[in-house]
C-alpha cells in the first residue's frame, strides 16, 4: 500500500510538472511566433508565463508596444481560459481552430496619456484632405477647427486610460466588454459570431445579426462638454448647435438626413452622457439605422434607449447628395472702429510662446512653408505643434532658428 501511495504521489508530480512546463514551453513558442508575425506593427511584451490546473494560460506583466504610439499599452494579467487543460494544450499545439468556448480577460490595463500620443511619422505623406467629412465634430478651442485629442483630457485631469476587457466566445455569440472607470464603460454582445486567429477580418461574414451595443460615459460627457464650453468661449447651447450642425453636414455630404429626434438624442448625449443601448449592423451602410427612401412609407424606428427608456422616432432620410464646397479658411470680417473683434491670427514673440501651450498655432519658417497646429510644448531650443490628420493627431518639432514668424489665433482686442 505504501509503494502503491508513493508511486500515486510521483505519478501525480510528474504529471502536474509535465503540464506546466508543457504549457510554459509551447505557450512561449506561440507568442514567439507572434512577436514576429507583429514585428512589423509593434513589440509585444510576453511577461511571466503561467498556468492554472482548470486550464487557463496567464501572463503577468504582459504589454503591447505599438510603433505609431509614444506610450505602450500595459497590461498586469492577462488569462486565456480554454476551459480544461486538454483543450488548453490542444490548443497550444495548433492554435488555428479555437475552442468552441473560451475566455480572455485583460486586467488593470493602462495607457499613460502624453500630449500628442501619435509619433510625428505616422502620417507622413497623408493628405488631409482626401479625409470625408467627419459626422462628429466637437469643438475645443477659439480655432473651430480644432478637435479634442489626448491634450484636452490631461487638461481635464485624465492622466491615462486604465480599465480591464473581457472578450468571450461561446457557441451562441461573441461578447466583449471594456470598463475603464473614469471614462466610461462599453459592452457589445454579437449573435452567432465567431472569431477566427488566421482570418480575424472573416468575423464581420461569420455573422448576420446585429451587435449589441451598450455605451456609458460615467459622467465623461459632462466633463468633456463643460471642457469645450469654456475653451471655446461659447454658451452650452450654441456649442451644442454647431456639434449637432456639424452631424448634419456630415450625413448630408453622404446623402442622408437626421430626424430630430437623432439630433435631439446626440445633443443629450453631449450634454448629459449616459447609458445608450442600440444594435449595430456591420453589413449596413448606416451600420443599422433605418433609412426613409423618396418613398411615402413610414420608415421604421431605430431601437435606441438612452438611460434605459425608448427613443422614439429615431432614423435617417435619404437626400440628394449636394455638391462638395471648397474648404475655406475662418472669415475674418473687418470690424468698425472700436468693436471686438473675432478670432485671427496674431502675430506674437518666441518668447512668450510658454503664454499659448494648447492653443491654436501657426509657425512660417525660413523656408516658407507653415505648420499650424495646437501648441503642446516649448522647450530651450525647439517647440512641439500637435496636429489632427486623417490617422489621428501627431505632433511635429519645430527648432525655435527656423521659425521666421509665430503666430497665435485668438481673439482680438477692440482698438
Amino acid at each position: 500500500m505504501k509503494r502503491l501511495l508513493s508511486l500515486l504521489v510521483i505519478t501525480g508530480i510528474v504529471v502536474v510538472a509535465g503540464y506546466k512546463a508543457g504549457v510554459w514551453y509551447l505557450a512561449d513558442q506561440r507568442l514567439a511566433q507572434a512577436r514576429t508575425a507583429l514585428s512589423d506593427y509593434g513589440v509585444l511584451k510576453r511577461g511571466q508565463i503561467g498556468s492554472t490546473f482548470g486550464g487557463a494560460l496567464v501572463l503577468k506583466q504582459a504589454g503591447w508596444e505599438d510603433f505609431r504610439l509614444t506610450r505602450p499599452l500595459e497590461a498586469g494579467q492577462v488569462t486565456f481560459d480554454a476551459g480544461s487543460p486538454v483543450t488548453l494544450l490542444s490548443f497550444l499545439l495548433d492554435p488555428r481552430p479555437l475552442p468552441a468556448n473560451w475566455t480572455l480577460t485583460a486586467d488593470n490595463v493602462t495607457l499613460q496619456l502624453e500630449p500628442a500620443m501619435f509619433r510625428t511619422w505616422v502620417t507622413q505623406g497623408a493628405s488631409p484632405q482626401t479625409t470625408a467629412q467627419p459626422l462628429v465634430a466637437l469643438s475645443c478651442g477659439p480655432d473651430a477647427r480644432q478637435q479634442p485629442g489626448s491634450g484636452d483630457l490631461l487638461r481635464m485631469g485624465i492622466r491615462e486610460l486604465a480599465g480591464d476587457i473581457l472578450l468571450r466566445q461561446t457557441v451562441d455569440a461573441l461578447v466583449m466588454e471594456i470598463n475603464t472607470g473614469k471614462t466610461g464603460s462599453l459592452e457589445l454582445r454579437w449573435p452567432e459570431a465567431r472569431l477566427n486567429l488566421q482570418r480575424p477580418e472573416a468575423i464581420a461574414d461569420s455573422s448576420a445579426q446585429a451587435i449589441e451595443v451598450t455605451l456609458r460615459d460615467a459622467g465623461l460627457m459632462r466633463k468633456l462638454s463643460a471642457y469645450c464650453v469654456r475653451e471655446t468661449g461659447l454658451e452650452l447651447e450654441q456649442w451644442l448647435t454647431e456639434a449637432s450642425d456639424a452631424l448634419t453636414e456630415g450625413l448630408a455630404a453622404r446623402g442622408y438626413q437626421p430626424s430630430k429626434q437623432l439630433l435631439a438624442l446626440y445633443r443629450r448625449w453631449l450634454a448629459e452622457g449616459g447609458e445608450l443601448s442600440f444594435p449595430v449592423t456591420p453589413q449596413s451602410p448606416t451600420l443599422g439605422i433605418p433609412v426613409h427612401g423618396s418613398e411615402a412609407e413610414e420608415p421604421g424606428n431605430w431601437p435606441v434607449r438612452w438611460n434605459g427608456n425608448r427613443v422614439p422616432e429615431v432614423y435617417l432620410t435619404r437626400i440628394e447628395t449636394p455638391e462638395p464646397e471648397s474648404a475655406k479658411e475662418p472669415a475674418e470680417s473687418q470690424p468698425t472702429q472700436g468693436e471686438a473683434r473675432g478670432p485671427a491670427w496674431s502675430v506674437e514673440t518666441l518668447i512668450s510662446a510658454e503664454n499659448w501651450l494648447g492653443r491654436q498655432v501657426r509657425v512660417t519658417l525660413n523656408s516658407g512653408k507653415q505648420v499650424e497646429g495646437r501648441l503642446e510644448l516649448v522647450g530651450d531650443r525647439e517647440l512641439e505643434i500637435a496636429r489632427m490628420l486623417d490617422t489621428g493627431e501627431v505632433v511635429y518639432p519645430i527648432l525655435k532658428r527656423a521659425i521666421s514668424t509665430f503666430e497665435v489665433w485668438r481673439r482680438a482686442q477692440p482698438d
